[in-house]
């Protein structure tokens, strides 16, 4: 049945006694597909039946579907004419592991990022009113978008306007009980028929003419919805509240959005699904298969006994819990990143020295300020491109108080499969225009592991940025050294040519080097900048080349050539850095070589620049 799916307009011509059938048939896809290819798992077993009932229903591309981080629109590919292009998804050349309004007219707005759906999907409500036209929009978004600040901003602007806004939530955190099910199903369609939408507004006519018996009357209602449904809090937002329904019946499904399709305004549908569905493994363990490399369906994940080097996240997970045994003013926050940011370990340890603020990037670095205010230290996990929705309380909050907050920042320059939407290619340009911040960026493993170190002794703000995955390969010293605020050190010496190496390109720096007989210099700090050792470059040198695995645009080379500028030293020199564009997913090496960023291609660049 699958196969003859190429549109959702294929898929309207089934009857609805056909859909779990395709829905099986669609998570067997899924399994195959993920599992041979990689990808993101749990979440999108668990949107199946959601996926097939909204393009069921809503007439898309149309009526605009919106999805909120993307990582569960598998199914939505699949179901839009891309299924046969499935095995390509995340590698270069192929589909996008996100939705991307390039790619097809279904996937109405780019993803990537949390909490933005219900934005989006009330812009699009809203421009359909402006141009007169009539169509839905439909924003899904699970419950851990919703804990995230933005998400309320819009539902707070949503329930003051009579757009045409349905907001679908994903809830896979809530089971669904046997023994309240089917009432939970019986009121839900009762409150989405037309029944009691006609009793409704028919009851609101009646007992307008008495303030007191129309205040009564809203009253009891709340308190009964209250008792039995929790969605008290979206309906004094503004929204019709339905559900919670099972989000695996498909075609109990088809019933509530049909019925919900002809209720005008702000309503929010509630919907229970488990992540993981149809596999036992992701069910039991949804969060170890969220994103997976190709593995064997019959065994699940198995894990390695092969010993080797620890990744940055592993470096920094170990740091984090080697200095709170040393001192009792560490703590950690990070926001809904403890897997990924290698704090599981320290959350076990110190339970009560650890913070997970949900997805709210803005309320974690301010959080990390008040503590740091009362003479704690605070340590801030993040990824590099989520500090970017923090842009404002890094600068207002922590910098201009010059509190000292410690930000280790994973997931720099860029990180393969997941694309622009999720690459760390600007924090070097965003950071070191703050004033009262030290920004680092380690060479290897044990340097990152001392600069760690060095940023807690600082009573200032501070930055660590490390890359995704493994770098050289040089195992972290058990012992932990401040290293010299703002120096920089050299690895090699040669003639004429200087390389200056900012982060993690160092296996790369090592070759070009090498193959032209170049001084290389590990500079560690961006700021403080080691301003004498650039001067001293630029006297005994007749080209500098910078290389760094950020944007060229303001980044680490930029520094260099603001302080070559105000010294007065004429000297020539090579950016080498990541374009003014966003870089398609692909494998990190293959990134890189596009950007030029491959030994060979440097070489050739510098022999192209030499004077």
């Amino acid at each position: 049945m699958l196969e003859k799916i190429n549109a959702p307009a294929d898929l309207r011509e089934l009857g609805i006694e056909a859909l779990p059938v395709l829905c099986d048939e669609l998570r067997q896809f899924l399994l195959t597909s993920v599992s041979t290819g990689g990808g993101h798992f749990s979440s999108n077993l668990g949107t199946v039946e959601l996926t097939v009932a909204l393009h069921y229903v809503f007439n898309t591309p149309q009526d605009r579907l919106v999805w909120d981080v993307g990582h569960q629109a598998y199914p939505h590919k699949i179901l839009t004419g891309r299924r046969e292009r499935m095995d390509s998804i995340r590698q270069q050349g192929g589909l996008a592991g996100f939705p991307k309004r390039c790619e097809s007219e279904y996937d109405t707005f780019g993803v990537g990022h949390s909490s933005t759906s219900i934005s989006a999907a009330l812009g699009m409500a809203l421009a359909a009113q402006h141009k007169g036209e009539d169509y839905q929009a439909i924003a899904v978004i699970g419950d851990g978008a919703m804990t995230a600040g933005m998400a309320y901003e819009a539902l707070n602007h949503a329930g003051d306007l009579d757009a045409n806004l349905l907001v679908v939530l994903n809830d896979n955190e809530m089971s669904i009980s046997p023994n309240v099910g089917a009432l939970r199903k019986y009121l839900t369609r009762l409150l989405s028929g037309r029944m009691y939408s006609t009793m409704r507004e028919g009851g609101k006519k009646v007992l307008s003419s008495s303030r007191s018996l129309s205040k009564l009357a809203k009253l009891t209602e709340e308190h009964m919805k209250g008792m039995v449904l929790p969605g008290t809090l979206f309906e004094e937002m503004g929204f019709k509240y339905f559900g919670p329904i099972d989000g695996h019946d498909v075609q109990e499904m088809v019933h509530v959005l049909r019925n919900l399709q002809k209720i005008k305004g702000p309503r929010l549908l509630h919907v229970l699904t488990q992540k993981g569905k149809g596999y036992e493994p992701a069910e039991e363990d949804p969060c170890a298969y969220h994103g997976v490399s190709p593995f064997n369906l019959a065994t699940g994940l198995v894990a390695s006994n092969k010993v080797s080097t620890p990744t940055y996240t592993q470096v920094f997970g170990q740091w984090l819990c080697d200095m709170a045994a040393q001192d009792p003013r560490l703590v950690g926050v990070t926001p809904a990143m403890c897997e990924g940011s290698g704090l599981v370990a320290f959350a076990e340890q110190f339970p009560e020295r650890y913070f997970d603020v949900g997805i709210a990037e803005q309320h974690a670095v301010t959080l990390a300020a008040g503590l740091a205010c009362e003479g704690l230290k605070p340590v801030v996990a993040i990824y590099s491109t989520f500090l970017q929705r923090a842009y404002d309380q890094l600068l207002h909050d922590v910098a201009v108080q010059n509190l000292p907050v410690v930000f280790a920042i994973d997931r720099a320059g860029l990180v393969g499969a997941d694309g622009p939407t999720h690459s760390g290619n600007y924090d070097l340009s965003y950071l070191r225009c703050i004033p009262n911040m030290v920004v680092m960026a380690p060479a290897d493993e044990d340097e990152c592991r001392q600069m760690l170190y060095t940023a807690f002794c600082l009573d200032v703000p501070t930055a660590v940025r490390y890359p995704r995955g493994k770098g050289v390969g040089m195992m972290p010293q058990t012992g932990m050294t401040a290293i010299p605020l703002g120096k920089a050190l050299r690895l090699r010496s040669g003639e004429g040519i200087a390389i200056l190496l900012f982060g993690s390109l160092l296996d790369t720096a090592r070759a070009v080097a090498e193959s032209l007989n170049a001084t290389l210099i590990n500079m560690r700090f961006v700021k403080p900048l080691d301003e004498a050792m650039v001067r001293e470059l630029a006297q005994t040198h007749s080209l500098l080349v910078t290389l760094e695995d950020n944007a060229v645009m303001g980044g680490a080379g930029s520094a260099v050539n603001e302080c070559l500028h105000a010294a007065g030293l004429n000297v020539a020199v090579l950016n080498l850095g990541l374009p003014d564009s966003y870089i398609d997913h692909a494998q990190r090496e293959e990134q890189l070589a596009a950007c030029g960023l491959d030994a060979p291609s440097i070489v050739q660049r510098i022999r192209a620049h030499q004077p």
